[in-house]
């Protein structure tokens, strides 16, 4: 017996288009990660984060993205934003730190993780979104950038003001990058010196970062800062250590690193503990 074509273009049809993703239990967790192909929003049981307190030499983007995280939860006019700066020196752990002191104020507040290769796909995330107006979702794509023939840029747009329908009032964008611009430097000065005009061929892609409503900048951190982490992380965790064996250590340990930051100094932490005997 021959199938109907009928049934075959439908099927096929369907193949292409799939039925639109069901609005998640969002009881069920706090955070989520969105996975396409196929469509699917996974719970994250345990958030893998450090405490807000323990986030050190970051002061002012602090307390800046924790005010407008508490706007945006209450309802309030809050901006996107964009952490950008040295490797290392907290931009994601911040995110997910306000997110997880403000989770038991604000319980419909949750925090979804959008994979830069997912971006493409932002479109029916926000749909999904869109269909819980009773939740709060901070949006949250870590280590973004884009290359000179990378046309994802393009769907993030839609994540900020662009758009017919624009960004749904129940969703906020949380973005962290190396690069203030989300571009390498000097891909922006090719644009700049082979195109027929120069400021609009580099005006599109900049563009998309004047759309985040905060810039905050990350630099990398001195030796009292680096020093100053260690011995936060040391008092937190009961870990037990006499002021010149620290300095001692800790400064071989980011001179064999090559380099001074917040990871690294949690990095030092993790093996003190453990040779302490002391689980972090």
């Amino acid at each position: 017996m021959i199938d109907d074509p009928m049934d075959r273009i439908a099927a096929a049809l369907e193949r292409m288009s799939p039925a639109p993703l069901p609005v998640p239990d969002f009881a069920s967790a706090s955070a989520f990660v969105w996975q396409a192909d196929p469509d699917s929003l996974l719970p994250v049981p345990h958030v893998s984060r450090v405490p807000l307190e323990l986030l050190l030499g970051v002061d002012r983007s602090r307390d800046t993205l924790l005010a407008n995280t508490r706007q945006f939860a209450k309802g309030l006019p809050a901006n996107n934003a964009l952490l950008w700066g040295s490797r290392g020196m907290g931009k994601s752990s911040l995110v997910k730190a306000i997110h997880g002191a403000l989770e038991v104020e604000f319980p419909h507040l949750k925090i979804v993780e959008l994979h830069r290769e997912d971006l493409p796909t932002v479109g029916r995330l926000l749909n999904v979104l869109r269909a819980a107006p009773a939740e709060r979702f901070v949006l949250f794509c870590d280590d973004l950038s884009f290359s000179h023939d990378d046309q994802h840029y393009k769907s993030l747009k839609a994540v900020l003001d662009g758009g017919i329908e624009g960004r749904p009032d129940n969703v906020i964008l949380y973005a962290t990058s190396n690069r203030r611009h989300l571009m390498p430097r000097d891909m922006i000065e090719n644009e700049r010196g082979s195109a027929i005009n120069p400021s609009e061929a580099v005006e599109e892609k900049v563009s998309l970062s004047d759309r985040f409503g905060l810039w905050l900048g990350f630099h990398a951190c001195d030796q009292d800062q680096y020093l100053a982490m260690i011995r936060g992380y040391c008092a937190a965790y009961g870990v037990d250590i006499d002021e010149d064996t620290l300095w001692a250590e800790a400064i071989e340990w980011q001179a064999t690193r090559g380099s001074r930051s917040g990871r690294v100094a949690w990095q030092y932490f993790c093996d003190l503990a453990g040779r302490r005997g002391v689980s972090v």
